[in-house]
């Protein structure tokens, strides 16, 4: 079996691992503490893709935005409950594992690029048992900006020593195709994971494909 692309990027929540369980365990226990209302994981996955800021603050805004002390206190909350909730019920997709595993076997460089904080992503990708395919690790705060932002996948292909025109980023949002466009990557998407309400298009990337294993069937196609 020939390598495919020259690498992959992948991003996390939605992708690779259905953490909105834990998500919303923390949400829900910050907003407890806050007195605030809590929040449904239907809500709550309409949040989630843009990183732990613009979570929490979603989180806040009911009739109107929160006030910035608010804001800064909730993500202080926000933080210590789900340092104790990430990964506790968090799943690996069906299928992940084996894909990572084949796409390991070719010797393809690796890399997630996510909106999740690095310190999270990390403790995550520990208690799943998936940090050993992941080198080169891209949080939401690694770099100035986050996607859409091309700056994450730039710096996990510098990370990679590898060029961006041969990677492949794998999403499952309008936020990992347009920082694939900008960074002049190819991209393919799963349908399911945390897109908001409208679902993704095939003609909007390059591939919609069912999951992570069906993505290295359609990459070896591509190059065939």
């Amino acid at each position: 079996m020939h390598k495919i692309f020259t690498s992959v990027t992948f991003d996390l929540d939605g992708t690779l691992v259905d953490s909105l369980p834990d998500l919303t365990s923390a949400c829900q226990a910050m907003l407890h503490e806050l007195a605030l209302p809590t929040r449904s994981s239907v809500e709550i996955a309409q949040f989630v893709g843009q990183g732990m800021a613009v979570l929490v603050e979603r989180c806040l805004t009911f009739s109107a935005p929160p006030a910035a002390e608010q804001l800064t206190h909730a993500i202080t909350v926000f933080r210590r409950h789900y340092a104790h909730t990430n990964g506790q019920h968090s799943r690996i997709y069906p299928g992940v594992s084996a894909a990572l595993r084949a796409w390991s076997a070719l010797g393809t460089p690796l890399a997630i690029v996510t909106n999740k904080p690095e310190a999270f992503t990390h403790q995550l990708l520990e208690k799943l048992d998936l940090a050993r395919f992941f080198p080169v690790v891209v949080g939401g705060d690694t770099t100035a900006q986050r996607k859409p932002h091309p700056a994450p996948l730039i710096h996990a292909c510098a990370a990679m020593g590898q060029p961006l025109s041969g990677n492949l980023h794998i999403g499952d949002s309008r936020h990992d195709i347009a920082a694939a466009r900008n960074a002049g990557c190819a991209v393919y998407c799963v349908p399911y994971g945390y897109h908001g309400s409208t679902p993704l298009r095939s003609d909007e990337c390059d591939a919609l494909v069912d999951d992570i294993a069906a993505a290295l069937t359609m990459a070896q196609r591509s190059k065939a």
